[in-house]
């Protein structure tokens, strides 16, 4: 990586996607002026003042390359990504996922922005959209009210929002351990991951965390039912009336989930293949999986379980739930807005406002969704500012890649622009005969194109 004329950049937000672009820029010799209300303010749904904090989940989704996710984290590893460094040095066991202890990935990306020194931090909140250019707004999806407005006033367009529920998380000496068991499903367990490309985890950690990187509530088929009758009968926090709620559909509240149906909690996160009960040798009617929030295993986050029901509500309503009759809430689900523009229409080459020439989005206001995705399209903008900081031509990554499929779906024209996890349907398909090979494999060798792609365009672009 070589240097180019300095320049100075500043940069609105330290999550996920602010503190990536600010640590590539700053890598690439540019003084980076970084922006963060916290500690003086935090958004309804932070509760830390750590940068890159992580209010909805600890974990970062799936590890295998077979899966779009698991490319891009790979990708990201290879490009030098300051989130996926310090996301696999803060893992914790997840089966066949990546899950991070938030305290230590939080505490480790503000000590990398505060301690760079081409990084200068100022704690206060930005209200309008700054006058200094270049300028990347990276506000994520709570984006004040005050600069949401002035966003949308740029644009031209109105500011689109839906609402993102989070999960409940409990403490692990509350749950009642004789009604519960540890199992990945599939035997998807650690063991596993430390085989995968890119893994830091020592062998015998390993081997000792096993297959057991979930716990598992199991339901039969009256406990289930009476569970979801009551998850739809609960009392939810009411949206107020000027509000229009546009969920994510990979990020549905339980209870929406439940209005849907009474089956589809079981075809979804409380499906229970892949799992049996030793107590039993049963596979369950249907389960509640729990996954630890840090190393020690002393909490865990209900995956699946966003919520909005009310906080005495949730107390009733998941003590139901076998093992958690008297489980303690380190924190209880909420729900939080998410703002985002429609960048196809916004946004033009390396993610620039076309009406503002000089102020960039990177992250969930951009319009991805995802932690993974977030940072990516934070590495993506920062890069593609770089090259133009540099003089040089705009190189985005390649299209076959999971970079280069953040980048199509910004630039993807939509009726109804949604922001989206990456997919296998954002990078072009297998030609010939690979075609025609079964899902997995098909997915196994998109990956294995992606990153031979990946390498030429590493060694001339970055």
């Amino acid at each position: 990586m070589t240097e180019a004329r300095s320049h100075d950049v500043t940069i609105v937000g330290a999550g996920l996607a602010g503190c990536e672009a600010a640590f590539q820029l700053a890598e690439r010799g540019h003084h980076v002026r970084l922006l963060e209300m916290k500690p003086a303010r935090r958004t309804p749904a932070q509760t830390s003042d750590f940068f890159a904090e992580l209010v909805c989940s600890n974990s970062l989704r799936g590890a295998a390359l077979a899966n779009a996710v698991g490319l891009l984290k790979e990708e990201l590893r290879r490009v030098g990504s300051l989130v996926m460094r310090v996301a696999d040095r803060t893992a914790v066991p997840a089966g066949g996922a990546l899950a991070v202890d938030r305290e230590r990935f939080g505490a480790e990306m503000t000590q990398t922005m505060r301690e760079h020194p081409r990084i200068t931090v100022e704690a206060r909140e930005v209200t309008e959209i700054p006058n200094e250019r270049p300028v990347i707004l990276a506000t994520g999806p709570l984006t004040s009210d005050a600069l949401a407005s002035a966003i949308a006033e740029a644009v031209g367009t109105k500011h689109l929002a839906y609402y993102d529920a989070i999960a409940p998380i409990l403490s692990a000496e509350s749950i009642n351990w004789s009604k519960v068991w540890k199992q990945s499903r599939w035997g998807k367990g650690t063991a596993e991951r430390a085989q995968e490309p890119g893994r830091k985890m020592m062998a015998e950690d390993a081997e000792e965390s096993g297959d057991e990187a979930y716990v598992n509530c199991p339901f039969d088929e009256e406990t289930y039912r009476a569970f979801v009758a009551a998850l739809v009968a609960a009392e939810k926090v009411a949206p107020r009336e000027f509000e229009d709620v546009r969920y994510f559909e990979g990020c549905l509240p339980c209870e929406v989930m439940a209005e849907r149906g009474e089956r589809t909690l079981a075809y979804g996160p409380m499906k229970p293949v892949g799992l049996v009960d030793p107590r039993t040798g049963r596979r369950p009617y249907a389960v509640i999986q729990l996954r630890p929030e840090d190393a020690a295993a002393t909490a865990y986050n209900m995956v699946g379980f966003q919520t909005r029901m009310k906080y005495p509500e949730q107390l009733r309503v998941f003590r139901m739930v076998p093992g958690l009759e008297e489980v303690e809430f380190l924190r209880f689900g909420s729900v939080h807005r998410n703002t985002f523009v429609d960048a196809p229409k916004v946004l033009g080459p390396g993610m620039e406002m076309r009406a503002m020439p000089g102020v960039f989005l990177a992250g969930q206001v951009a319009g991805v969704e995802g932690y993974v995705e977030s940072a990516a399209a934070g590495f993506v903008c920062a890069v593609l500012l770089a090259q133009r900081l540099a003089g040089k031509p705009l190189v985005p990554p390649p299209k076959t890649t999971a970079l280069g499929g953040i980048v199509t779906h910004l630039g993807r024209e939509q009726p109804s622009y949604q922001p989206s996890n990456i997919t296998w349907a954002h990078v072009p398909p297998l030609e010939g005969t690979k075609s025609k090979l079964t899902k997995r494999a098909r997915y196994e060798a998109m990956a294995e194109r992606a990153l031979a792609d990946l390498d030429p365009w590493k060694n001339a672009a970055l």
